[in-house]
């Protein structure tokens, strides 16, 4: 399944598709009460905070990922068995919705981002909470070769390979802050922020993407990180879309790096 999909292609399997509306307290508003003002149809809220990542501590980083076990519950709880293909949307070009793609990607479930997100969902809106039934579902081990941990970037780094740090570029070059306690950078990591996966809140092309990432073409086996390993699965998934497999994620990313004792931190 691409990891990228159109609401028309939506709008035509619909019954057929589980659909995840995902929010966060990292928007600033109340991410539950916007879900029930407005969802597609079918919706079932997945809160990025306590259902995708696990509690936030120094080296892990502020969203780590959640136990096999606590992301087996989760998807039990709102009725997502081992067979639905998933759909996820939010409001922000998919930035927090790839993080529960990608997810499910990687351990063998079909799902993919909504192309352009609520905003591009040509079809009324339902408001309240869906009702729910909860399957059995048994937890799946997160594949080692999917994630990267600091040491896994650093030998990636000195053996010659490509990190690519998904920040906006004031960020990666340490000229500000604004989650962190350091600014910086991991240093050797090449910027490619995530948002320029999108234009007009919908993603590029496959083949602009193929031409933005093909600076990456020389390493078969690329890392990518953010600030907290969220916005650097919306890399991921542009990546896997521009035709190429999908890249490892550093979960921990700069959240993580950058309170590890003894890692170095670039700036400029």
């Amino acid at each position: 399944m691409n990891p990228i999909i159109g609401p028309d292609w939506l709008g035509d399997r619909l019954a057929d598709i589980v659909v995840c509306h995902v929010g966060t307290t990292m928007t600033g508003a109340d991410p539950y009460r916007t879900y029930l003002g407005g969802h597609l149809p079918g919706a079932r809220y997945v809160s990025l905070d306590d259902a995708l990542a696990g509690p936030p501590a120094p080296v892990v980083g502020r969203h780590p990922l959640p136990s096999p076990e606590e992301f087996a519950a989760t998807l039990s709880a709102i009725g997502v068995d081992e067979h639905a293909t998933v759909v996820a949307y939010d409001d922000r070009g998919g930035a927090f919705a790839a993080r529960l793609v990608w997810m499910l990607r990687i351990i063998g479930q079909p799902a993919a981002v909504l192309d352009g997100g609520i905003a591009a969902w040509p079809h009324a809106l339902e408001a309240g909470p869906v009702a729910t039934t909860p399957v059995d579902r048994t937890p799946v081990p997160w594949p080692a070769g999917a994630l990267a941990d600091s040491d896994a970037v650093q030998t990636h780094l000195d053996a010659g390979g490509i990190v690519v740090d998904s920040r906006d570029a004031a960020r990666y070059r340490g000229e500000v802050e604004p989650i962190d306690a350091v600014a910086g950078h991991v240093p050797g990591a090449v910027n490619l922020p995530f948002a320029d996966n999108l234009v007009d809140g919908r993603f590029r092309p496959a083949s602009e993407l193929a031409d933005r990432f093909a600076m990456i073409a020389a390493d078969d086996d690329p890392i990518v990180y953010c600030g907290s390993g969220v916005t650097a699965c919306h890399n991921a998934l542009a990546i896997e879309a521009a035709g190429r497999s999908l890249p490892r994620v550093y979960v921990g990313s700069w959240s993580g790096w950058s309170t590890e004792p003894g890692r170095p931190v670039a700036r400029g």
